[in-house]
């Protein structure tokens, strides 16, 4: 009886668009994260900064209306796909998954754990390891056609709550008045000031027993995260399942539906928020329509993440050969999104170069743009070198309880194919 080893995925098995669409994620990840590098967490609830100008308002208004909410949705897509890869590879193999699957997502949760307490607070990976238990759990068999039904029942069902409870905070007025509220607002307030005092100057150590505070803190914050990238898993599970990934030709019309409806109502989803609420600060004395605008925000987020799945892969298959650029940032997708936490607290933290709320919001995009240039640049001249990012490679070992091939015999990176 033959058997086969389920081994890490080679590279003429990858479908490339993922990779260029996390490329692209990353760069959206990073335009999201800069300003919370060198600002609490504690405002990450807020909008467009009342008091910006000129070029700082340009570039806070484009991240808040294009970016913010659109790329961890992005991100969760592609987790999600390539769940029903790892899925699909197995049973090809004919071997188990659930052990394999365990140990990746163990590894995965570890790596966040370290991020966040030890990195910076505002990790999504111990959000993706929950999640992913669950995904595995409860939706491991379900059909295909299935996968995109429950995706879009979990955020409607969510956002459906939300916005009943929005509707009663806007009737009752001021939500400030509520003692639940109140408390939890000092309880924020408090959080904020020591956030500001450990990372603007305190030393390394000061710096973590705040993220360790903030990590309790945000314990339910990270719960009711969970439902919403599981319904993202979900979606992105389908679209690979569905062979639309892999031959995208085949579902063009799909993709022109994706990138132009939900790509319009997604960004009038989000106009209508910054028409309600520019700047809907949940921590301080949020004001009646705060909610109101936070949920038409966040309904548009899943809409315009997967508009921009379709433009991407419509353009790639029109021959857009300047996206694939980003193709090798996207294949170390892991190493270059610890690698950006780094940066920026090094930059922006006091135990670094101190920069804190020392760099306008136009400099923090401008210095992002060059940033993910460079991890573009050293992505592919690793990759020319060595089959996997550094961080990809211990994952990989982790899970497939062996020592991949680090180091390629010998050429260039793999072209991308269409």
């Amino acid at each position: 009886m033959t058997t086969t080893t389920l081994t890490p995925v080679s590279a003429s098995e990858r479908i490339d668009n993922l990779d260029v669409l996390r490329g692209l994620a990353l760069l959206g990840i990073a335009l999201m994260n800069v300003e919370y590098f060198t600002a609490p967490l504690a405002d990450m609830a807020s909008g467009i900064a009342p008091d910006a100008r000129g070029l700082d308002w340009l570039a806070d208004a484009f991240v808040y209306v294009f970016v913010r909410g659109k790329f961890w949705t992005l991100f969760s897509l592609l987790f999600g796909m390539g769940f029903a890869v790892m899925l699909g590879r197995a049973a090809a193999a004919g071997r188990g998954f659930v052990p394999m699957y365990l140990r990746r997502t163990f590894g995965l949760l570890l790596i966040g754990l370290v991020h966040a307490l030890l990195v910076w607070s505002g990790d999504i990976l111990v959000s993706y390891a929950v999640t992913a238990l669950l995904l595995m759990a409860l939706f491991r068999n379900t059909a295909t056609t299935q996968l995109w039904k429950w995706g879009a029942w979990i955020w409607g069902v969510l956002l459906a709550l939300m916005l009943l409870g929005s509707a009663a905070m806007m009737a009752m007025g001021d939500a400030a008045s509520d003692p639940d509220a109140a408390a939890m607002a000092e309880t924020m307030a408090s959080l904020r000031d020591a956030e500001i005092a450990a990372y603007s100057s305190g030393s390394y150590a000061e710096a973590n027993a705040v993220r360790l505070q903030w990590f309790m803190e945000s314990l339910g914050d990270n719960f009711f995260l969970v439902p919403l990238v599981l319904g993202m898993f979900l979606i992105g599970a389908w679209l690979v399942r569905s062979g639309a990934m892999s031959e995208p030709a085949a579902h063009r019309r799909m993709f022109v539906r994706l990138a132009w409806l939900g790509g319009l109502a997604g960004l009038a989803l989000t106009l209508a928020s910054v028409a309600i609420n520019p700047n809907p600060n949940m921590v301080a004395g949020a004001d009646p329509d705060a909610m109101m605008a936070m949920t038409l925000h966040m309904a548009g987020s899943p809409l315009m993440a997967l508009a921009f799945v379709g433009i991407v892969v419509l353009a790639l298959q029109r021959g857009a050969a300047w996206l694939r650029a980003v193709a090798p940032a996207g294949r170390m997708a892991l190493t270059n999104y610890l690698a950006q936490s780094v940066i920026g607290t090094l930059l922006f933290y006091g135990y670094g170069l101190g920069l804190w709320g020392g760099v306008s919001r136009a400099w923090q995009v401008l210095g992002v743009v060059v940033v993910f240039a460079l991890q573009v640049a050293l992505s592919r001249w690793w990759l020319s070198r060595f089959r996997y990012g550094p961080m990809e490679w211990l994952w990989r070992a982790f899970t497939y309880l062996q020592w991949p091939p680090m180091r390629r015999a010998s050429g260039p990176v793999p072209p991308v194919a269409a």
